[in-house]
């Protein structure tokens, strides 16, 4: 759909972002009853919470905008949700499952993070401080979330990595030097 103004293409960002916030509350509780890692449950479960105040956040900047709350099919976030559902399905619980819960979630947190982004860019643009202040809450929020999935991940790559070493050790009776953790 074409925009004749910024503000439309703000209330179809919005529309948008709406739309995947939805499928995402819908998703969490399988990616959650799938975790083994009580870290990354938790994490999970917090954000969840959190993605249902986020939505009361967009249902407040369409009020702000004088528009209805609705949604535009996010096709995009329905792509990553469904990779993820996926995972649930073929992997074995346990540690590498949960790996690929993380990465899977951190997709979506990364989609989140441009769309809130723009969104908050758009309204910037066209002077509306009290929709921008919002989306900059949730964006700094997503920002915060992915960077707590990548702290349960290195703590699971430091586990699987200690797992490695002592079936090595099992095998070979020589205790093997471990790679280093190092974060980005």
């Amino acid at each position: 759909m074409q925009q004749e103004t910024l503000e439309g293409l703000l209330v179809e960002c919005l529309r948008d972002i709406y739309d995947a916030e939805k499928q995402i509350v819908k998703a969490l509780p399988k990616m959650i009853k799938g975790a083994s890692n009580a870290d990354l449950k938790a994490g999970l479960s917090n954000h969840l919470e959190e993605t249902k105040e986020q939505v009361s956040r967009l249902e407040q900047a369409f009020e702000i905008l004088g528009e209805p709350a609705k949604s535009k099919p996010c096709k995009g976030m329905r792509g990553l949700l469904d990779e993820g559902s996926e995972l649930l399905s073929e992997e074995e619980p346990g540690v590498m499952l949960d790996l690929s819960i993380i990465g899977a979630a951190q997709k979506v947190e990364h989609y989140e993070i441009s769309a809130y982004g723009t969104a908050r860019t758009i309204a910037e643009k066209v002077g509306n401080q009290k929709v921008a202040k919002l989306l900059r809450k949730t964006e700094d929020e997503e920002k915060a979330a992915d960077s707590k999935l990548t702290d349960v991940a290195f703590e699971l790559y430091g586990a699987e990595e200690a797992a490695a070493d002592d079936e090595m050790e099992n095998k070979t009776g020589r205790k093997t030097a471990g790679l280093v953790n190092s974060r980005r």
